[in-house]
Protein backbone atom coordinates (compact mmCIF):
# COMPACT_ATOMS: atom_id res chain seq x y z
CA UNK A 1 0.00 0.00 0.00
CA UNK A 2 2.54 2.47 0.93
CA UNK A 3 5.20 1.25 -1.88
CA UNK A 4 4.33 4.69 -3.80
CA UNK A 5 6.07 6.43 -0.63
CA UNK A 6 9.61 4.65 -1.24
CA UNK A 7 9.43 6.22 -5.10
CA UNK A 8 9.20 9.63 -3.96
CA UNK A 9 12.26 12.04 -3.36
CA UNK A 10 13.04 13.31 -0.23
CA UNK A 11 11.78 17.17 -1.16
CA UNK A 12 8.31 15.39 -2.01
CA UNK A 13 8.21 13.64 1.35
CA UNK A 14 8.96 16.24 3.29
CA UNK A 15 6.27 18.62 0.99
CA UNK A 16 3.81 15.95 1.41
CA UNK A 17 4.67 15.74 5.36
CA UNK A 18 4.84 19.68 5.62
CA UNK A 19 1.39 19.96 3.84
CA UNK A 20 -0.83 17.48 5.10
CA UNK A 21 0.38 18.85 9.25
CA UNK A 22 0.07 22.10 7.78
CA UNK A 23 -3.71 21.54 6.64
CA UNK A 24 -4.65 19.37 10.10
CA UNK A 25 -2.69 22.85 12.28
CA UNK A 26 -4.14 25.69 10.44
CA UNK A 27 -7.78 23.49 10.19
CA UNK A 28 -7.51 23.38 13.99
CA UNK A 29 -7.07 26.78 13.84
CA UNK A 30 -9.66 28.22 11.63
CA UNK A 31 -12.37 26.00 13.73
CA UNK A 32 -11.05 27.55 17.28
CA UNK A 33 -10.82 31.22 15.33
CA UNK A 34 -14.73 30.39 14.19
CA UNK A 35 -16.04 29.66 17.20
CA UNK A 36 -14.44 32.54 18.93
CA UNK A 37 -15.58 35.05 16.74
CA UNK A 38 -18.93 33.41 16.53
CA UNK A 39 -18.91 33.87 20.48
CA UNK A 40 -18.05 37.09 20.63
CA UNK A 41 -20.39 38.14 18.17
CA UNK A 42 -23.29 36.27 20.31
CA UNK A 43 -21.93 38.08 23.68
CA UNK A 44 -21.73 41.47 22.08
CA UNK A 45 -25.38 41.15 20.61
CA UNK A 46 -26.70 39.69 23.95
CA UNK A 47 -24.98 42.56 25.83
CA UNK A 48 -26.35 45.15 23.60
CA UNK A 49 -30.20 43.73 23.94
CA UNK A 50 -30.07 43.25 27.69
CA UNK A 51 -28.96 46.99 28.05
CA UNK A 52 -31.74 48.43 25.44
CA UNK A 53 -34.18 46.40 27.53
CA UNK A 54 -33.15 47.68 30.56
CA UNK A 55 -33.37 51.32 29.26
CA UNK A 56 -36.75 50.32 27.91
CA UNK A 57 -37.87 48.93 31.68
CA UNK A 58 -36.40 52.36 32.93
CA UNK A 59 -38.31 54.58 30.46
CA UNK A 60 -41.56 53.12 31.28
CA UNK A 61 -44.10 55.57 33.11
CA UNK A 62 -47.09 54.48 35.29
CA UNK A 63 -50.63 55.36 32.77
CA UNK A 64 -48.09 56.04 29.51
CA UNK A 65 -46.50 53.52 26.96
CA UNK A 66 -43.12 52.72 27.33
CA UNK A 67 -40.70 55.44 25.00
CA UNK A 68 -38.74 54.72 21.65
CA UNK A 69 -35.22 53.40 22.27
CA UNK A 70 -32.90 55.15 19.75
CA UNK A 71 -30.73 52.17 18.27
CA UNK A 72 -30.13 51.50 14.71
CA UNK A 73 -29.60 47.74 15.85
CA UNK A 74 -31.61 46.41 18.60
CA UNK A 75 -35.00 47.24 16.73
CA UNK A 76 -37.41 44.57 17.88
CA UNK A 77 -38.76 45.57 21.38
CA UNK A 78 -42.17 43.65 22.68
CA UNK A 79 -43.64 44.44 26.26
CA UNK A 80 -45.63 41.50 27.24
CA UNK A 81 -47.78 41.31 29.96
CA UNK A 82 -48.78 38.25 32.61
CA UNK A 83 -51.44 37.18 30.44
CA UNK A 84 -48.78 36.83 27.39
CA UNK A 85 -50.51 39.76 25.40
CA UNK A 86 -48.49 42.26 23.58
CA UNK A 87 -48.79 45.67 25.50
CA UNK A 88 -46.56 47.96 23.71
CA UNK A 89 -44.01 47.15 20.79
CA UNK A 90 -41.69 48.57 18.23
CA UNK A 91 -42.57 49.77 14.74
CA UNK A 92 -41.01 46.37 13.46
CA UNK A 93 -42.76 44.46 15.47
CA UNK A 94 -46.03 46.35 15.60
CA UNK A 95 -49.30 44.20 15.00
CA UNK A 96 -47.10 41.01 15.39
CA UNK A 97 -47.32 38.35 18.09
CA UNK A 98 -44.67 37.84 21.13
CA UNK A 99 -41.25 36.82 20.04
CA UNK A 100 -40.79 34.48 21.92
CA UNK A 101 -42.68 31.80 24.46
CA UNK A 102 -40.33 31.33 27.01
CA UNK A 103 -40.98 33.39 30.44
CA UNK A 104 -37.76 34.22 32.67
CA UNK A 105 -38.40 32.44 36.15
CA UNK A 106 -38.32 35.21 38.88
CA UNK A 107 -35.21 33.71 40.60
CA UNK A 108 -33.50 34.35 37.18
CA UNK A 109 -35.07 37.29 35.31
CA UNK A 110 -32.82 37.52 32.70
CA UNK A 111 -32.79 34.86 29.37
CA UNK A 112 -30.79 35.41 26.34
CA UNK A 113 -32.66 33.32 23.31
CA UNK A 114 -32.29 32.45 20.09
CA UNK A 115 -35.56 32.18 18.18
CA UNK A 116 -36.01 30.75 14.74
CA UNK A 117 -39.43 30.77 12.32
CA UNK A 118 -39.88 31.04 8.80
CA UNK A 119 -36.20 30.39 7.63
CA UNK A 120 -34.89 33.68 9.62
CA UNK A 121 -33.48 33.77 13.28
CA UNK A 122 -33.96 36.43 15.72
CA UNK A 123 -31.07 36.91 18.42
CA UNK A 124 -33.01 38.59 21.62
CA UNK A 125 -32.82 38.93 25.25
CA UNK A 126 -35.60 38.05 27.77
CA UNK A 127 -35.74 40.25 30.84
CA UNK A 128 -39.02 39.71 33.49
CA UNK A 129 -39.69 43.01 35.20
CA UNK A 130 -38.11 43.57 38.37
CA UNK A 131 -41.05 43.11 41.74
CA UNK A 132 -40.28 46.72 42.69
CA UNK A 133 -40.79 48.04 38.41
CA UNK A 134 -43.66 46.04 38.49
CA UNK A 135 -45.54 47.56 41.32
CA UNK A 136 -44.71 51.18 40.41
CA UNK A 137 -45.74 50.88 36.68
CA UNK A 138 -48.57 48.13 36.96
CA UNK A 139 -49.50 48.08 40.03
CA UNK A 140 -47.50 44.87 40.78
CA UNK A 141 -48.53 42.84 37.57
CA UNK A 142 -45.33 40.69 36.28
CA UNK A 143 -44.28 41.98 32.83
CA UNK A 144 -41.43 40.77 30.47
CA UNK A 145 -39.99 43.02 27.94
CA UNK A 146 -38.03 41.21 24.95
CA UNK A 147 -35.55 43.17 23.53
CA UNK A 148 -33.62 41.50 20.21
CA UNK A 149 -32.22 41.65 16.74
CA UNK A 150 -31.84 39.90 13.53
CA UNK A 151 -29.32 36.95 13.54
CA UNK A 152 -26.21 38.61 11.18
CA UNK A 153 -25.23 37.09 8.34
CA UNK A 154 -22.02 36.29 9.94
CA UNK A 155 -24.21 33.71 12.42
CA UNK A 156 -27.15 33.10 9.55
CA UNK A 157 -24.41 31.86 7.19
CA UNK A 158 -21.70 29.51 6.93
CA UNK A 159 -19.57 32.57 5.75
CA UNK A 160 -17.26 32.68 8.32
CA UNK A 161 -16.90 29.11 7.95
CA UNK A 162 -16.38 29.25 4.48
CA UNK A 163 -13.51 32.55 5.02
CA UNK A 164 -11.97 30.59 7.67
CA UNK A 165 -11.26 27.34 5.88
CA UNK A 166 -10.44 29.10 2.90
CA UNK A 167 -7.77 30.83 4.75
CA UNK A 168 -6.61 28.00 6.33
CA UNK A 169 -6.30 25.82 2.99
CA UNK A 170 -4.37 29.09 0.90
CA UNK A 171 -1.84 29.24 4.56
CA UNK A 172 -1.37 25.56 4.04
CA UNK A 173 -0.79 25.66 0.80
CA UNK A 174 1.64 28.76 0.80
CA UNK A 175 3.48 26.99 3.53
CA UNK A 176 3.34 23.64 1.78
CA UNK A 177 5.43 25.46 -1.38
CA UNK A 178 7.98 27.53 1.43
CA UNK A 179 9.03 23.64 2.51
CA UNK A 180 9.07 22.31 -1.12
CA UNK A 181 11.50 25.69 -2.19
CA UNK A 182 13.12 25.63 1.13
CA UNK A 183 14.23 21.48 1.13
CA UNK A 184 14.71 21.71 -2.46
CA UNK A 185 17.02 24.78 -1.71
CA UNK A 186 18.50 22.36 0.85
CA UNK A 187 19.04 19.54 -0.97
CA UNK A 188 20.19 21.55 -3.98
CA UNK A 189 23.89 20.54 -3.03
CA UNK A 190 23.08 16.85 -2.74
CA UNK A 191 21.87 16.36 -5.77
CA UNK A 192 25.22 18.57 -7.37
CA UNK A 193 26.71 15.73 -5.22
CA UNK A 194 25.46 13.02 -6.37
CA UNK A 195 25.82 14.16 -10.07
CA UNK A 196 29.15 14.89 -10.15
CA UNK A 197 29.66 11.12 -8.70
CA UNK A 198 27.83 9.76 -11.20
CA UNK A 199 30.30 11.09 -13.68
CA UNK A 200 33.48 9.86 -11.79
CA UNK A 201 34.90 6.36 -13.16
CA UNK A 202 38.40 4.60 -12.78
CA UNK A 203 39.78 5.71 -15.83
CA UNK A 204 39.14 9.39 -14.48
CA UNK A 205 38.96 9.39 -10.62
CA UNK A 206 40.76 13.46 -10.52
CA UNK A 207 37.22 14.87 -10.66
CA UNK A 208 35.45 16.36 -6.88
CA UNK A 209 32.20 16.81 -5.96
CA UNK A 210 31.24 20.76 -5.20
CA UNK A 211 31.87 21.53 -1.44
CA UNK A 212 29.61 23.89 0.06
CA UNK A 213 30.81 27.30 1.94
CA UNK A 214 28.94 26.20 5.14
CA UNK A 215 29.72 23.96 7.58
CA UNK A 216 26.62 21.79 7.89
CA UNK A 217 25.94 18.35 7.43
CA UNK A 218 25.94 18.57 3.77
CA UNK A 219 29.54 20.43 3.56
CA UNK A 220 31.05 17.87 6.15
CA UNK A 221 29.46 15.30 3.60
CA UNK A 222 30.47 16.88 0.63
CA UNK A 223 34.47 17.24 1.75
CA UNK A 224 34.32 13.57 3.22
CA UNK A 225 33.34 12.36 -0.20
CA UNK A 226 36.11 14.07 -1.81
CA UNK A 227 38.79 13.11 0.94
CA UNK A 228 37.37 9.31 0.40
CA UNK A 229 37.58 10.04 -3.98
CA UNK A 230 41.38 11.85 -3.02
CA UNK A 231 42.37 8.49 -1.06
CA UNK A 232 40.69 6.00 -4.05
CA UNK A 233 42.60 8.21 -6.52
CA UNK A 234 45.78 7.43 -4.80
CA UNK A 235 45.11 3.65 -4.24
CA UNK A 236 44.36 2.89 -7.76
CA UNK A 237 47.09 4.73 -8.49
CA UNK A 238 49.00 2.40 -6.30
CA UNK A 239 47.50 -0.85 -7.78
CA UNK A 240 48.41 0.63 -11.40
CA UNK A 241 51.58 0.72 -10.72
CA UNK A 242 51.95 -1.99 -8.65
CA UNK A 243 50.56 -4.19 -11.41
CA UNK A 244 52.68 -2.75 -13.98
CA UNK A 245 55.69 -3.53 -12.16
CA UNK A 246 54.81 -7.31 -11.23
CA UNK A 247 53.76 -7.35 -15.00
CA UNK A 248 57.49 -6.04 -15.75
CA UNK A 249 59.08 -8.24 -12.81
CA UNK A 250 57.27 -11.55 -14.27
CA UNK A 251 57.75 -11.01 -17.88
CA UNK A 252 61.46 -11.13 -17.43
CA UNK A 253 61.83 -14.36 -16.04
CA UNK A 254 59.45 -15.58 -18.24
CA UNK A 255 60.67 -14.68 -21.61
CA UNK A 256 63.94 -15.67 -20.65
CA UNK A 257 62.46 -18.79 -19.70
CA UNK A 258 60.68 -19.06 -23.18
CA UNK A 259 63.99 -18.23 -25.03
CA UNK A 260 65.48 -20.55 -23.71
CA UNK A 261 62.94 -23.28 -24.55
CA UNK A 262 62.36 -22.46 -27.96
CA UNK A 263 66.61 -23.07 -28.09
CA UNK A 264 65.90 -26.54 -27.15
CA UNK A 265 63.55 -27.21 -29.90
CA UNK A 266 64.97 -25.38 -32.49
CA UNK A 267 68.36 -26.77 -32.07
CA UNK A 268 68.27 -29.97 -29.94
CA UNK A 269 71.54 -30.84 -31.12
CA UNK A 270 73.50 -28.08 -29.97
CA UNK A 271 71.59 -27.26 -26.43
CA UNK A 272 72.42 -29.73 -23.52
CA UNK A 273 69.08 -30.35 -22.54
CA UNK A 274 69.97 -31.16 -18.85
CA UNK A 275 70.82 -27.41 -18.63
CA UNK A 276 67.93 -26.12 -20.12
CA UNK A 277 65.87 -28.25 -17.72
CA UNK A 278 68.18 -27.02 -15.32
CA UNK A 279 68.01 -23.80 -16.21
CA UNK A 280 64.24 -24.21 -16.28
CA UNK A 281 63.94 -25.43 -12.59
CA UNK A 282 65.72 -22.35 -11.40
CA UNK A 283 63.56 -19.79 -13.52
CA UNK A 284 60.58 -21.86 -11.96
CA UNK A 285 61.78 -21.17 -8.34
CA UNK A 286 62.43 -17.73 -8.83
CA UNK A 287 58.75 -17.17 -10.35
CA UNK A 288 57.65 -19.15 -7.25
CA UNK A 289 59.49 -17.57 -4.71
CA UNK A 290 58.54 -14.01 -6.75
CA UNK A 291 54.23 -14.75 -6.99
CA UNK A 292 54.63 -16.02 -3.17
CA UNK A 293 55.71 -12.57 -2.61
CA UNK A 294 53.67 -10.82 -4.32
CA UNK A 295 50.51 -12.76 -2.62
CA UNK A 296 51.85 -11.87 0.72
CA UNK A 297 52.15 -8.24 -0.39
CA UNK A 298 49.07 -7.99 -1.58
CA UNK A 299 47.29 -10.11 1.30
CA UNK A 300 48.88 -7.50 4.10
CA UNK A 301 47.58 -4.39 2.03
CA UNK A 302 43.96 -5.65 1.25
CA UNK A 303 42.80 -8.46 4.06
CA UNK A 304 41.21 -8.06 7.24
CA UNK A 305 44.20 -8.36 9.97
CA UNK A 306 43.79 -11.35 12.02
CA UNK A 307 42.54 -10.79 16.19
CA UNK A 308 46.04 -9.76 17.87
CA UNK A 309 47.49 -11.12 20.74
CA UNK A 310 50.27 -10.58 23.20
CA UNK A 311 53.55 -10.56 21.30
CA UNK A 312 56.98 -10.60 23.33
CA UNK A 313 59.54 -9.19 20.76
CA UNK A 314 62.52 -10.17 23.15
CA UNK A 315 61.14 -13.50 23.27
CA UNK A 316 60.98 -14.10 19.60
CA UNK A 317 64.45 -12.60 18.63
CA UNK A 318 66.11 -14.90 20.76
CA UNK A 319 63.85 -17.57 19.10
CA UNK A 320 64.04 -16.72 15.63
CA UNK A 321 67.96 -16.24 15.85
CA UNK A 322 68.19 -19.91 17.72
CA UNK A 323 66.28 -21.58 15.26
CA UNK A 324 67.81 -20.42 11.93
CA UNK A 325 71.56 -20.82 10.79
CA UNK A 326 72.92 -17.44 9.84
CA UNK A 327 75.55 -17.37 7.61
CA UNK A 328 77.13 -14.24 9.12
CA UNK A 329 77.41 -14.13 13.18
CA UNK A 330 74.74 -12.07 14.98
CA UNK A 331 75.00 -10.71 18.57
CA UNK A 332 71.71 -10.03 20.31
CA UNK A 333 70.72 -7.71 22.89
CA UNK A 334 67.47 -8.52 24.31
CA UNK A 335 65.80 -6.73 27.56
CA UNK A 336 62.42 -8.82 29.26
CA UNK A 337 59.46 -7.68 28.93
CA UNK A 338 58.92 -5.95 25.48
CA UNK A 339 55.75 -7.00 24.55
CA UNK A 340 53.28 -5.77 21.66
CA UNK A 341 49.86 -6.59 20.74
CA UNK A 342 50.20 -8.29 17.14
CA UNK A 343 50.30 -11.56 14.91
CA UNK A 344 53.10 -13.32 16.04
CA UNK A 345 53.42 -14.82 12.71
CA UNK A 346 53.92 -11.71 10.79
CA UNK A 347 56.15 -10.26 12.93
CA UNK A 348 58.25 -13.07 12.91
CA UNK A 349 58.33 -12.39 8.85
CA UNK A 350 59.58 -8.65 9.30
CA UNK A 351 62.25 -9.84 11.70
CA UNK A 352 63.61 -12.75 9.15
CA UNK A 353 63.72 -10.00 6.22
CA UNK A 354 65.56 -7.58 8.59
CA UNK A 355 67.85 -9.83 9.70
CA UNK A 356 68.73 -11.72 6.55
CA UNK A 357 68.77 -8.11 4.43
CA UNK A 358 71.58 -6.94 7.04
CA UNK A 359 73.04 -10.32 6.50
CA UNK A 360 73.09 -10.38 2.72
CA UNK A 361 74.67 -6.58 3.21
CA UNK A 362 77.02 -6.91 6.30
CA UNK A 363 81.17 -7.55 5.86
CA UNK A 364 81.36 -9.81 9.33
CA UNK A 365 78.69 -9.55 11.83
CA UNK A 366 74.84 -8.23 12.88
CA UNK A 367 73.59 -6.85 15.86
CA UNK A 368 69.94 -6.95 17.11
CA UNK A 369 68.35 -5.49 19.90
CA UNK A 370 64.92 -5.02 21.54
CA UNK A 371 64.39 -3.21 24.08
CA UNK A 372 61.52 -0.81 25.65
CA UNK A 373 62.13 2.80 25.19
CA UNK A 374 59.47 5.92 25.74
CA UNK A 375 56.29 3.97 25.72
CA UNK A 376 57.33 1.95 22.28
CA UNK A 377 59.01 -1.65 21.71
CA UNK A 378 62.11 -1.12 19.63
CA UNK A 379 63.90 -3.28 17.60
CA UNK A 380 66.97 -2.33 16.24
CA UNK A 381 68.89 -4.24 13.43
CA UNK A 382 72.40 -3.23 12.36
CA UNK A 383 75.17 -4.69 10.10
CA UNK A 384 78.60 -3.01 9.42
CA UNK A 385 78.39 -2.56 5.53
CA UNK A 386 78.24 -0.42 2.98
CA UNK A 387 75.09 1.20 4.13
CA UNK A 388 72.18 2.68 2.32
CA UNK A 389 72.61 6.33 1.10
CA UNK A 390 69.71 8.83 2.71
CA UNK A 391 68.27 9.75 -0.62
CA UNK A 392 67.87 6.08 -0.99
CA UNK A 393 66.39 4.90 2.68
CA UNK A 394 63.07 5.76 1.43
CA UNK A 395 63.28 3.91 -1.96
CA UNK A 396 64.25 0.76 -0.46
CA UNK A 397 60.90 -0.23 0.93
CA UNK A 398 58.69 0.27 -2.41
CA UNK A 399 57.79 -2.86 -4.05
CA UNK A 400 60.82 -4.31 -5.98
CA UNK A 401 63.08 -1.87 -5.30
CA UNK A 402 66.71 -3.24 -5.67
CA UNK A 403 69.75 -0.93 -5.07
CA UNK A 404 72.97 -1.80 -7.29
CA UNK A 405 74.83 -3.51 -4.77
CA UNK A 406 71.56 -5.72 -3.55
CA UNK A 407 71.44 -6.99 -7.03
CA UNK A 408 74.86 -8.19 -6.97
CA UNK A 409 74.57 -9.84 -3.60
CA UNK A 410 71.36 -11.30 -4.45
CA UNK A 411 70.44 -11.48 -8.28
CA UNK A 412 67.61 -13.84 -7.71
CA UNK A 413 65.52 -11.62 -4.98
CA UNK A 414 62.24 -10.47 -5.59
CA UNK A 415 62.83 -6.56 -3.87
CA UNK A 416 59.62 -7.38 -1.93
CA UNK A 417 61.44 -8.45 1.37
CA UNK A 418 61.27 -4.66 2.49
CA UNK A 419 57.97 -3.85 1.23
CA UNK A 420 56.68 -6.44 3.12
CA UNK A 421 57.92 -5.88 6.50
CA UNK A 422 56.46 -1.88 6.45
CA UNK A 423 53.37 -2.66 5.60
CA UNK A 424 52.95 -5.60 8.12
CA UNK A 425 54.58 -2.59 10.76
CA UNK A 426 52.27 -0.24 9.47
CA UNK A 427 49.29 -2.84 9.95
CA UNK A 428 50.40 -2.91 13.51
CA UNK A 429 50.00 1.12 14.34
CA UNK A 430 54.25 0.52 13.68
CA UNK A 431 56.69 2.63 12.11
CA UNK A 432 59.91 1.20 10.15
CA UNK A 433 62.55 3.69 9.28
CA UNK A 434 66.56 3.50 8.16
CA UNK A 435 68.73 5.63 10.68
CA UNK A 436 71.91 6.92 10.83
CA UNK A 437 75.03 4.57 11.43
CA UNK A 438 78.46 5.58 12.03
CA UNK A 439 78.95 2.08 9.45
CA UNK A 440 76.35 0.17 7.89
CA UNK A 441 72.89 0.48 7.86
CA UNK A 442 70.69 0.58 11.06
CA UNK A 443 66.85 -0.84 10.45
CA UNK A 444 64.51 0.34 13.45
CA UNK A 445 61.96 -1.37 14.19
CA UNK A 446 59.24 0.73 16.71
CA UNK A 447 55.83 -0.40 18.01
CA UNK A 448 53.45 0.37 20.67
CA UNK A 449 53.77 -1.51 24.11
CA UNK A 450 51.16 -3.83 24.95
CA UNK A 451 48.90 -1.70 27.62
CA UNK A 452 49.58 -2.73 31.02
CA UNK A 453 47.15 -5.19 32.22
CA UNK A 454 46.32 -6.32 28.80
CA UNK A 455 45.73 -10.58 28.38
CA UNK A 456 45.48 -12.81 26.37
CA UNK A 457 41.63 -13.13 26.60
CA UNK A 458 41.54 -9.20 26.94
CA UNK A 459 43.66 -8.92 23.59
Amino acid sequence: MWAWWRYCSIQARFTLLAGVLSLLVFTVIAVGLDLMIRTRIRDHIFRLTQRVAIDWIASMKPGRPPAAVPTTQVNLLQLIDSRGRVVAASPALAGKPPLSAVRPPYDDRILHLTECSHGSCVMLTANRVSPQEARFVWGGESHIVYAGMIEPPALASHILEVGTLTAALLTSIFTTWIVWSLVGRTLRPVEAIRARTAEISVSDLSLRVPEPACDDEIGRLARTVNKTLSRLEEAVEQQRHFASIVSHELKTPVTGLQTQLEEAVLYPDHVDQGEVIQAGLATTERLRALIDNILIFARIRTAAPDPPEPVDLGALVQEELITTTRPVPVHTQVKSDVKVLGNPVQLTEVLNNLVVNAQRHAATRVEVSAERKDGQAVVTVSDDGDGIAPEDRERVFQPFTRLDGGQRKDPTGSGLGLAISRAIVTAHHGTLEIEDSPRGARFVLRLPLLPPGTTDRQA
